[in-house]
């Protein structure tokens, strides 16, 4: 685990927040390099896939050249949803880092855990306060 890798991901959800979109950022690590780092571009793209997990995962198949993600570790602000804790699951992506709990939507911790059988490690609240001050301070502008 990395707190520098967590950073990269926040540049990326403030990238989302300057957009408009929900403040999410993600990053995927190999061998201790980053390969692909994203943001949620949902609203931007109109598309319900544009996580910043799954636009990510995009990413680090073409770099890899394939869709397996194994040996591979993911640095997540928010905890992944069910849709993303699916697709990563079937990435057999190694790791998931994930900064802030999502008691509403969240996949790894909430609502069933999809890695309870699986061999990824899950570790949870990493940089957590940092992550969490993003998402509250979207949700508190758009509610101003």
């Amino acid at each position: 685990m990395n707190q520098e890798f967590m950073n990269v991901a926040i540049e990326e959800a403030k990238i989302a927040l300057s957009e408009g979109e929900v403040p999410v950022g993600a990053v995927i690590v190999k061998d201790g390099k980053i390969i692909a780092q994203a943001h949620n571009t949902r609203e931007t793209d109109l598309d319900i896939s544009g996580h910043a997990e799954i636009n990510a995962m995009r990413l680090a198949a073409k770099a890899l050249g394939k869709w397996t993600l194994d040996g591979c570790a993911i640095y997540v602000t928010l905890e992944p949803c069910i849709m993303c804790g699916g697709a990563l699951l079937q990435s057999r992506i190694s790791t998931i880092v994930y900064g802030a709990d999502d008691p509403q939507f969240g996949g790894v911790s909430q609502n069933g855990n999809l890695f309870d059988q699986s061999k990824a490690l899950v570790y949870r609240g990493v940089m957590k306060e940092e992550c969490a001050e993003l998402l509250n301070r979207f949700f508190r502008d758009k509610r101003a």
